[in-house]
């Protein structure tokens, strides 16, 4: 039975048409995800079905008596939800009509009517509607979305705009209406926020109406997908994987339908243009009767979208050199923010509120290392001081203890998550020429890669929307040639197309990458291990995100792999590891770059404040002494001799692992592996004898 009905709806603005004629429908229980690019009308389209705006044209057939519930991109908060006294309060009002049926039942135990039929009756609907567990489900609701016990008690008015988007979030989740309208409701969660509501709406009973981009979230929570595209409706059944398969399977289909129409309308032309000139008259006109029949069923071809290309080369020069092996490392590094400064710009607070006049320490990373073409993804909670890791490593805040050390030749690129404000009346060709003096042709030509075309590149950056300035940022990046990418949630506001672009680049690009992100299937698609922050720790997994998934599932915590990994560094110290510094396999073969493994340190702050968590300070080991040049020389040669052989061999070793004989054969195989493992062991060795004779350099 539908419970919402669309029939020919039509919206414009101005004189561009954003809807055409649009009809569909929702069932009781139907999960519908809606999809389109940016600017295709989703919003709009939300807002219809919400009552918010009206269709220009057409109706909207809404079941008598429905609820519904929307969560828009940009929240406007009711009066109600900004003037409760705490969180709770604000999200426990989302089941107001439950709040009232409580307040009747305690009247009528209040004044003896327990006896009476209608309190019976009121108790029982009470009982079905779950008024008896709200609070528990309340308190459901605020933990799974991300907010801490001691955040249950502050204002709506003292939350950001985020948290306040995830409080709205949980208010519907309380309401539970009859249909609910989500519009990009992944935003502002974090991966295990997103991992409680996906489980939510599976279980939910009512209907979902959700626009998103985030493809591993639609595959989790929807059972049909409505498709915006060229203002036409089309619907498909399946999560978004089934819907991309049978998008490019009809897209496939109505090009080679739209090739052999042609054909057959170029041999129809040819014919009547024959007979004319042979004045055969009667077989003219029939072949002029089936050109028409032809020309007015027409198949047209799917118009080719413009998509998002991210050139491999710089805007200036060509690409990046070869960085050494070790891209970077961090040993005993603390970062957080100095007194005076924060994540946001301003002053650092303690716990009472008052400023901060010691350093405030968000995470400790005893040991992380990524070596060359490393792609590692760096996940955690909100706040748990993944972007404050990220602006260490690119330099936009100070180390609080410890070292950055930073392979040779390394040419660091950096995107961050919070952008400055443009400046009034800078354009996108501003921005670009700012950053890069060069001709207009050429700007023009290298903006139009990011969909900056014609006039778009005359827009003011501060008037540009999400999707927009990331396009830009992304632009900026790639003017100066970089071997190692910072990238701090570079698919924030894109659309779908542009995400799977950003992801072919970051398969493709031969840089290492450490990235922030939620998203889902770029860290599935394209990051190979993980730097986990929480608890105030970092520390490196050996595997993708579903992995890691399964392995905290198992009960793998942070707080375990970190005492794991100090236990490890107390042993052996932070350079010997078994599979390479970085902790993980080997990204490539190693032969002939025994120099490129030497590294610089970036920073070294002084140790923390008294009473801050970051680590004690340690005891300096005396300085080696200096080599004479020919024992330097000598020393050297023969370091760079052993790696260029264990290399070698590494890559032969990686190679036989790759032969389908090899994996038939049981006892090859282990001997194989063994072997693999011990060059590894040796690798790392002389990789830190190199390091030590570079240390000792006359």
């Amino acid at each position: 039975m539908s419970i919402l009905r669309l029939a020919d709806v039509t919206r414009e603005i101005g004189t561009f048409k954003i809807l055409d004629e649009i009809s569909a429908s929702i069932a009781v229980g139907d999960r519908v995800g809606l999809v389109g690019p940016n600017g295709a009308g989703k919003t709009t389209m939300l807002r219809i079905v919400a009552g918010i705006d009206d269709p220009d044209t057409g109706q909207v057939q809404r079941k008598r008596g429905i609820s519904l519930g929307l969560l828009s991109q940009e929240s406007h908060f009711d009066a109600v939800f900004m003037a409760s006294p705490d969180l709770r309060a604000a999200v426990r009002h989302g089941a107001a009509h439950l709040e009232r049926m409580a307040v009747t039942l305690a009247e009528m135990e209040h004044t003896g009517r327990v006896t009476e039929p209608v309190y019976a009756d009121l108790q029982h609907e009470y009982e079905l509607l779950g008024g008896y567990t709200l609070d528990q489900r309340v308190d459901e609701a605020l933990s799974g979305l991300g907010f801490s016990r001691a955040e249950w008690s502050k204002p709506p008015t003292a939350l950001s705009g985020g948290e306040q988007t995830r409080a709205a979030l949980a208010r519907l989740v309380i309401a539970q209406p009859d249909l609910l309208l989500l519009d990009e409701p992944t935003n502002h969660l974090d991966l295990e926020a997103l991992e409680w509501i996906e489980e939510h709406l599976r279980r939910r009973s009512g209907a979902l109406l959700v626009a998103s981009h985030d493809r591993a979230f639609l595959d989790a929570t929807v059972t049909r997908i409505w498709e915006l595209r060229d203002r036409k409706l089309t619907v498909f059944r399946g999560d978004y994987s089934a819907y991309h398969r049978q998008r490019e399977e009809r897209d496939l289909r109505a090009v080679k339908d739209a090739e052999v129409q042609a054909d057959a309308i170029a041999h129809e032309r040819e014919l009547v243009q024959r007979y004319r000139s042979q004045r055969k008259h009667v077989k003219m006109h029939e072949h002029e009767a089936r050109l028409e029949r032809l020309e007015e069923a027409r198949v047209e071809a799917p118009k080719g979208s413009r998509k998002l290309r991210i050139p491999t080369a710089a805007l200036a020069g060509a690409g990046p050199v070869r960085s050494g092996e070790i891209a970077v490392r961090l040993e005993g590094l603390a970062v957080g923010y100095l007194p005076g400064r924060t994540a946001a710009g301003g002053g650092a607070v303690d716990a009472s509120g008052e400023p901060a006049t010691a350093p405030r320490v968000v995470a400790t990373a005893p040991f992380l290392a990524a070596q060359r073409g490393d792609r590692i993804g760096i996940v955690g909670p909100n706040g748990a001081g993944k972007t404050t890791l990220l602006r260490t490593l690119a330099g936009d805040l100070p180390p609080l203890d410890g070292a950055i050390k930073l392979g040779h030749g390394v040419q660091i690129g950096y995107l961050a998550q919070l952008r400055d404000a443009g400046i009034p009346g800078e354009t996108v060709l501003d921005a670009l020429l700012t950053a890069y003096p060069t001709t207009q042709g050429e700007a023009r030509a290298y903006l139009a890669r990011f969909l900056f075309r014609g006039d778009d590149v005359l827009k003011e950056v501060r008037l540009l929307s999400g999707g927009e300035r990331s396009r830009l940022e992304m632009a900026i990046l790639g003017i100066m040639p970089s071997n190692l990418l910072l990238l701090d949630e570079p698919t924030n506001h894109l659309d779908i197309p542009a995400r799977e672009a950003i992801e072919a680049f970051m398969v493709s690009t031969p840089a290492t990458l450490i990235v922030v992100s939620h998203d889902r299937r770029l860290l599935e698609t394209v990051c190979q291990r993980l730097w986990v922050v929480g608890d105030g720790q970092a520390v490196s997994f050996d595997g993708g995100y579903r992995a890691w998934r399964q392995a905290v599932a198992g009960g793998w915590t942070v707080a375990a792999a970190a005492e794991q990994e100090a236990r490890r560094l107390r042993a052996t110290g932070p350079g010997s590891r078994g599979h390479g510094v970085a902790g993980g396999p080997a990204a490539s073969s190693v032969a002939g770059h025994g120099r490129g493994a030497g590294l610089k340190a970036t920073g070294v702050a002084g140790p923390g404040a008294a009473g801050s968590p970051s680590p004690a300070p340690t005891k300096k080991p005396a300085k080696p002494p200096k080599l004479s040049k020919e024992a330097y020389r000598r020393q050297k040669a023969a370091v760079e001799g052993e790696l260029t052989r264990l290399g070698l061999r590494k890559t032969h070793l990686e190679l036989a692992l790759g032969d389908p004989s090899v994996g038939a054969n049981f006892i090859e195989l282990r001997r194989i592996t063994s072997e693999l493992a011990d060059v590894g062991t040796a690798l790392a060795a002389a990789e830190e004898t190199w390091l030590e004779i570079e240390e000792r350099a006359p």
